[in-house]
């Protein structure tokens, strides 16, 4: 008896896992999409096909975790972007596009988690990739997903791989995005279990100058007459921690007044705080990067403002965050040193990193 149930028990695993590793097309119907009202099904190329203008797609009733999801997307000549969004859950998803337009290029595949409805491909310049399309004509965007990885695939050929993706979130809805306006077709996703042994932790910094934590108040719409220092003073913290690079992600952690509309956002601001305590009067060096816009203040003077908007240095210029692209020389006095830093955000990413050497 006891042999036979184990059998049963084999064929059922088996079974299990025939059926999580089946592939299923989603066909581009209103039946099985949730679509945007300026979206259409149309037939083209001899296939049904979903143009999406701006905006996003959801497949109806597929809660996604692990497996394969992909779709292929026409590639036009003009401006435009085309990608698949998964673990879709209360405004926050991982999201992998193509930027047709920039075959070839450094930045031409992308990944960016979405935290409370806002992009931010600023702050993860390391997950882009090179990637040539074929013109007018067919590209296939594929991925492989395993708990908190994702490797990428362009018309069958390896892109880049995703080792810890950001959200942290595990499962919800999967769909299409697009801007600018794009067409797709034969849209299939397989689904796998979870695979226990290479699940991951979030990291933290490993690095003891890297500033590890900081205090943020809560968003607020951006007026040069709020920037008063004695607000701040007064204003209540949350503790949050950052990224294991040291990258604190604030739409991860705050909601903005206005989001989801890129440069047709209004400007936030939050004030994130951190203190030094120095045994004696000493010089410390603080090198940060920040976006959009930043102010700082050191025990209540103001001694830095920056700006790193995007293309504000030219049509090229992306706004990425690197840990030692700015340095301030910090005159510590003996005792607890405050920083406060004003961050200003449009869209994009809206970042702080900061260490103390």
């Amino acid at each position: 008896m006891k042999i036979l149930l184990n059998i049963l028990l084999g064929i059922l695993t088996v079974q299990l896992a025939h059926a999580q590793s089946k592939s299923i097309s989603i066909p581009m119907n209103s039946t099985h999409w949730n679509i945007p009202a300026d979206a259409q099904f149309e037939q083209f190329d001899n296939r049904e096909t979903l143009v999406l203008t701006t905006g996003r797609a959801t497949v109806k009733g597929q809660n996604f975790t692990n497996g394969t999801i992909e779709v292929e997307v026409y590639a036009k000549a003009s401006r435009s972007f085309a990608g698949i969004s998964f673990r879709e859950e209360n405004n926050n998803l991982e999201e992998v596009y193509m930027r047709l337009h920039k075959s070839g290029q450094a930045d031409a595949v992308q990944y960016t988690p979405m935290f409370n409805n806002e992009s931010n491909w600023q702050l993860y310049r390391e997950h882009q990739a090179n990637v040539t399309f074929k013109a007018n004509d067919w590209n296939k965007l594929r991925l492989e997903v395993q708990n908190q990885r994702v490797e990428v695939f362009i018309n069958g050929s390896y892109a880049m791989t995703v080792e810890q993706m950001k959200t942290s979130q595990k499962e919800g809805q999967i769909g299409l995005w697009a801007l600018f306006g794009n067409r797709f077709s034969n849209f299939k996703v397989t689904h796998a279990a979870v695979d226990k042994s290479t699940q991951e932790k979030p990291k933290t910094p490993t690095d003891p100058t890297i500033i590890s934590s900081w205090q943020i108040t809560s968003t607020q719409s951006f007026h040069k007459e709020r920037l008063d220092y004695e607000l701040f003073t007064k204003a209540e913290y949350t503790p949050v921690t950052t990224e294991e690079s040291g990258l604190l992600p604030i739409s991860k952690y705050v909601k903005k007044t206005s989001s989801g509309g890129f440069e047709q956002n209004k400007e936030d601001f939050i004030v994130a705080k951190t203190t030094i305590h120095s045994e004696e009067d000493d010089t410390k060096l603080f090198s940060f990067d920040y976006s959009d816009k930043i102010i700082i203040y050191l025990n209540g003077e103001a001694i830095f403002s920056g700006n790193n908007s995007f293309r504000l240095k030219g049509v090229q210029f992306m706004g990425h965050l690197n840990i030692d692209a700015n340095a301030l020389y910090l005159p510590l006095k003996k005792g607890d040193n405050i920083i406060h830093c004003v961050v200003i955000d449009q869209a994009n990413g809206w970042g702080l990193i900061g260490k103390i050497e």
